[in-house]
């Protein structure tokens, strides 16, 4: 199943439902800096779409609140925006690289642990 595109306001409501479990529309809303917060409406109508999108899925209805729990992981989440973004540069990943160490976003550190991640994966397949 391909995993859902999702914006920015789409992560903000999934963040609350990962990092707090099953939610309503109202705690989902409550979990929103006050500042920032949309209107509930906006909020209601999202989490509408992102049950469309199999996002999330309603798990149980308390009174007259439904209660929703995230349907994928933040890591599919984050590897759908990851190859989305890898697809705008032709799904070269050197610009993208070059980019995070101009900016000091990606270290030595970094770095290490990712030809450290590169090479266990290369060994477990070679040993399938």
């Amino acid at each position: 199943m391909p995993k859902p595109r999702l914006s920015k306001l789409d992560l903000q409501i999934m963040d609350a439902l990962w990092n707090q479990g099953a939610l309503s529309i109202r705690e989902i809303l409550d979990a929103f800096p006050k500042k920032d917060r949309p209107a509930y409406t906006t909020v209601q109508t999202m989490v509408y779409r992102l049950e469309t999108k199999k996002a999330l899925r309603r798990i149980k209805k308390v009174g007259n609140a439904h209660v929703f729990e995230a349907a994928i992981s933040r890591d599919d989440a984050r590897g759908r925006l990851i190859d989305d973004l890898l697809r705008l540069f032709g799904g070269q990943t050197k610009p993208v690289m070059a980019h995070l160490v101009e900016k000091g976003k990606l270290t030595l550190d970094d770095l290490r642990e990712t030809e450290a991640l590169i090479r266990r994966l290369d060994e477990e397949e070679k040993s399938r």
